[in-house]
């Protein structure tokens, strides 16, 4: 209803307190739209900064690889402990609960299969699908150094121009080649490139030796591969040392659903990725409980 004449006084409009706008929490993210960072602020932490992805579309081209083969029975259970889930549309619609509030990365690009030159993909998901799937960032792989480089990078462009227009960011996911050397140039190479070609966080590998030199030089945040299956406190150790040396957070698939105790894996993750636990005392986590479980 419209105000009354005479009851003016009674607002409060606070003229002496100018209004602020707040810096977002997330590198290299400020001047994106709204709905670009909301997107962002369901896969990162606002608090911490950082992100637990759980990575469980190794399907798209290795198959049922171990510890994928039930994604009803391995991975579910696993859900509730992770930031976000990086998948397939097609397991997404056939196994996640849609009453999930967990964020969605969305695996885009794909077509080939191990059997195959792996960078040779192309972009395997519509824009308007993405949409429909309500996902918080489509993730596409680009292959530096690959034989289809330039292919890949162009995937990436075009979902980064497809995403912008809907307001869904783009992961750019550095692919490494059998014959590639995986060293901090390559990566800092490989990072950048995404990054200046409108990538809006990236993932990519840790390594021992000048990564604190990538994340320094990539504007937009860094996520780390878990690669590989490690013994658990080595994961825990190389999650730690990307943290602080300047990743965002972690995209962990085989190290967290390879373990003997999965459950325990993502929780001590979390503890070292968001309450900046030391890999020993998450480790000593891992262990109570999975025998607690046992």
């Amino acid at each position: 209803m419209p105000d009354i004449e005479g009851t003016n006084e009674a607002k409060q409009y606070y003229t002496e307190i100018p209004q602020t706008s707040k810096c977002y929490f997330l590198k290299g993210s400020n001047s994106l739209d709204w709905g670009m960072k909301n997107r962002l602020g369901r896969i990162f932490n606002p608090t911490s900064g950082n992100t637990v992805m759980l990575a469980i579309d190794h399907g798209y081209f290795q198959g049922p690889t171990t510890g994928l083969e039930r994604i009803d029975i391995n991975i579910l259970p696993l859900v509730p402990y992770a930031d976000t889930l990086m998948l397939t549309r097609g397991i997404l619609r056939s196994i996640i609960p849609p009453d999930t509030q967990k964020s969605i990365v969305l695996r885009v690009s794909g077509g080939t299969s191990i059997l195959k030159e792996l960078s040779n993909e192309s972009l395997a998901v519509d824009i308007e699908d993405a949409v429909r799937l309500n996902v918080s960032a489509m993730a596409v792989q680009v292959f530096i150094g690959g034989e289809y480089e330039k292919d890949t990078i162009i995937n990436m462009t075009k979902t980064v121009d497809m995403g912008i227009r809907y307001g869904i960011p783009t992961l750019a996911v550095t692919a490494v080649g059998k014959d590639m050397v995986r060293d901090a140039k390559y990566f800092r190479l490989a990072t950048r490139i995404c990054a200046e070609l409108g990538a809006h966080y990236i993932k990519t590998y840790y390594v021992s030796e000048g990564f604190e030199t990538i994340a320094a030089s990539c504007p937009v945040p860094i996520v780390i591969a878990g690669g590989k299956k490690i013994p658990e406190l080595d994961a825990l150790k190389m999650a730690y040392r990307s943290i602080q040396e300047g990743a965002a957070g972690v995209d962990m698939g085989r190290n967290i659903f390879q373990s003997d105790s999965p459950i325990a894996m993502i929780h001590a993750v979390r503890a070292v990725v968001h309450d900046n636990e030391t890999p020993e005392t998450a480790f000593e986590l891992y262990k109570t409980l999975k025998n607690k479980k046992s």
